[in-house]
């Protein structure tokens, strides 16, 4: 082979996320280089330069000891960082304008729906019922956003712009125009104090694994037109503890949840969550981003890489993200 190949190693996903319409995708844009997709028997592992990837498992991409660059399709990256055996190369993560502009979209619209009271409405079209309910403004709820990366800070002036409240917490100082921003340990409760409905969009490390507890929850501000404080999780299931989400929505330490991600995916059927009155739930697809634009994306960094120009996006494996 002339030009290293491209390996794509992609387990699970949607019909759009498949391995062969990657593999298909990937052929458009790299020209004359190869793409093949694993396993493959008859490929030399040693003519692999650059592995693109989606929840591979440990010891996948240990046998590749020329790999350059690994790609991961998403934008979490836990699993690969929890593989003990992942080569020590660059690490880069999706960062698109698709996917941002798709979470920013989940985000707008589950805010809105529990501003909106779009749960008690669709129960009440259900059962014929016509009793409306006095309807807020937006700005009598604060939108508190945990993660203020790029999705983060593009959901928080979202939100900004259409009049609620809006204030963010991260584990490192950010600076995002026109929100307060809160960081670190004494940044947290301070955050939580003014927070209606908390948002988490943060990546998945061994210091955020379950921080959407019960401690978080009875911190959170229990005095908006809400009655109750509400939990939008679209970061990675691992950041939730779910025995807590559900009791503090049976008790009434939560008033709702949308849920995006979890513990266990697919989600199992006996989970509780599937029939739950004060549950939103949805199929891991908040930001199901278009696996064209991914695969631009990545073949423009390898363009890039292979000019003598920096990785864009390279997670800091200290760090997790």
């Amino acid at each position: 082979m002339g030009k290293g190949a491209l390996a794509l190693l992609v387990h699970g996903g949607t019909e759009n996320w498949s391995p062969q319409r990657w593999k298909a995708r990937f052929g458009e844009v790299c020209g004359d280089r190869p793409v093949v997709l694993l396993p493959d028997p008859a490929l030399d592992p040693a003519e692999v330069h650059y592995a693109a990837v989606w929840k591979p498992k440990p010891g996948e991409l240990a046998a590749f000891k020329n790999l350059r660059v690994i790609f991961n399709l998403g934008a979490g990256v836990d699993a690969l960082m929890a593989d003990r055996s992942l080569p020590d190369v660059p690490l880069v993560r999706v960062a698109v304008d698709d996917l941002t502009d798709r979470m920013t979209e989940y985000v707008v619209l589950h805010v809105l729906m529990h501003h909106r009271q779009e749960p008690y409405l669709r129960e009440s079209q259900r059962v014929r019922r016509w009793a409306p309910k006095y309807q807020w403004a937006a700005s009598a709820l604060t939108v508190g956003i945990m993660g203020l990366g790029t999705l983060g800070a593009a959901s928080a002036h979202a939100l900004g712009a259409l009049g609620f409240r809006v204030v963010g917490w991260s584990r490192s100082e950010k600076q995002v125009v026109g929100i307060r921003c809160f960081h670190g340990s004494d940044g947290f409760d301070a955050f939580l104090r003014e927070t209606n409905i908390l948002v988490c969009l943060l990546p998945l490390t061994p210091e955020t694994r379950h921080i959407l507890n019960r401690g978080v929850f009875t911190k959170l501000n229990r005095t908006s037109p809400l009655g109750a404080p509400v939990v939008i999780n679209a970061g990675r299931g691992g950041l939730q503890n779910e025995a807590d989400i559900l009791r503090a929505l049976d008790d009434g330490t939560l008033g709702a949840a949308s849920l995006d991600v979890y513990e266990t995916e697919p989600l199992p059927g006996d989970s509780p969550f599937w029939s739950h009155p004060k549950v939103v739930l949805t199929p891991h697809n908040a930001a199901d981003t278009d696996a064209d634009e991914i695969s631009k994306y990545v073949a423009r960094q390898i363009a890039r890489f292979e000019a003598g120009e920096a990785l864009e996006n390279v997670v800091d494996r200290t760090r997790g993200y």
